[in-house]
């Protein structure tokens, strides 16, 4: 019995991060897709992701930035746009899934 236990607890503390890891696509899908497309591709209320040079060629601590505090006044950078880019609040977890789907999955 001991041994099924700690087998157990074992296999789930090997699977636990993947298990628990935040959900980039879903992330994106929740809060941003309403305002830059469900692929990415741009609405009038917010600018394409896929194929843009600062998300696929950015370091990912300034898109980080971005998502969590927004682009608004001066450091608004579609002018075209008639929103600012609002504060995404959100665990550093889920931040840094967004940004690793933003980067990946979503430029693919």
């Amino acid at each position: 019995m001991k041994v099924v236990s700690l087998l157990f607890i074992t296999l789930l503390l090997i699977f636990s991060g993947e298990a628990f890891a935040a959900d980039g696509g879903k992330i994106f899908k929740d809060k941003c897709s309403l305002c830059h497309g469900t692929q990415g591709e741009g609405t009038p209320l917010g600018p394409s992701l896929k194929g843009n040079e600062f998300i696929s060629k950015g370091k990912a601590e300034d898109i980080r930035k971005v998502i969590l505090e927004g682009r608004t006044g001066p450091a608004k950078k579609y002018p075209k746009i008639v929103i600012d880019m609002p504060k995404v609040p959100m665990p550093d977890a889920d931040a840094n899934a967004l940004v690793t789907h933003l980067k990946g999955d979503l430029q693919k």
